[in-house]
């Protein structure tokens, strides 16, 4: 499950096709077996309308816990673009190595970036070893000048550094954050019931009425996963503020 969370697109597939087959197999175990009998259908109206009550608040919720966690991975990039920003800025308050600092950070903010928008995983373990070599640096740099000169002003430098070292942390737990697999397995055996009740309440096999619940609920899953996943969706966090800073510190 863990592995189609990550492709929205095979997820969507795989989830119509089956919740269509159970629809199917619903109405034609109406037809052949008769397990819902003309006097049953009060009941199987209840429980329809049961299922589909407790899909739609299960989408719901997933969807705003989605929602939720994409937003925070959005508020923390931009909490990172203002932590090294703020940071190369009071770079000129150390009275050494200053421009080994804004150097540094200049780099770190690029690894910062392609983090955002890479997406090969052996390509992402080279970037998490490159900034962790910057991150080392950077605090061993800010950590002699807070030695040298144990200043308010240096001790404002070594805040500065250690929110941008921490703002990165933040940002891979956030990253990390996502709807429990649980609760995955929860909206699918729901969205098979679902479409079991209402196979069994068809009254035509070939009923194009019969494709909607599955599709509705199959696009339901992938809009849920897309935006849940940070690499494998369509909705994705851009680094707007990383690249705006990138460019402002490039710039004359």
């Amino acid at each position: 499950m863990a592995a189609l969370v990550d492709r929205p697109v095979v997820l969507f597939v795989v989830s119509f096709a089956g919740f269509l087959l159970a629809t199917f197999l619903a109405v034609v175990a109406q037809r052949v077996w008769s397990p819902v009998k003309a006097g049953d259908q009060n009941e199987l109206t209840i429980v329809q309308s049961a299922e589909l009550t407790l899909l739609g608040l299960i989408v719901g919720f997933s969807f705003s816990m989605a929602v939720s966690r994409y937003d925070q991975r959005k508020n923390l990039e931009e909490a990172e673009a203002n932590a090294i920003g703020t940071e190369y800025a009071r770079a000129d308050l150390m009275p050494e190595g200053a421009a080994a600092a804004r150097k540094l950070l200049r780099q770190y903010l690029d690894q910062r970036i392609l983090f955002y928008v890479t997406s090969d995983p052996a390509r992402l373990d080279q970037i998490a070893a490159e900034t962790n070599r910057l991150a080392a640096d950077l605090w061993a740099l800010a950590r002699s000048n807070a030695l040298a000169q144990p200043t308010p002003v240096a001790a404002l430098v070594t805040a500065g550094m250690n929110d941008v070292l921490n703002s990165a942390d933040y940002t891979t737990a956030a990253w990390l954050n996502r709807i429990p697999v649980p609760a995955w397995w929860l909206l699918v055996m729901i969205g098979v019931g679902s479409n079991l009740t209402i196979g069994l309440g068809a009254k035509r096999f070939s009923s194009l009425l019969l494709v909607v619940l599955p599709l509705t609920v199959a696009i339901s899953l992938f809009l849920i996963a897309d935006i849940d996943s940070p690499r494998g969706g369509v909705v994705e966090v851009a680094p707007q503020n990383l690249n705006r800073l990138a460019a402002a510190l490039k710039g004359p």
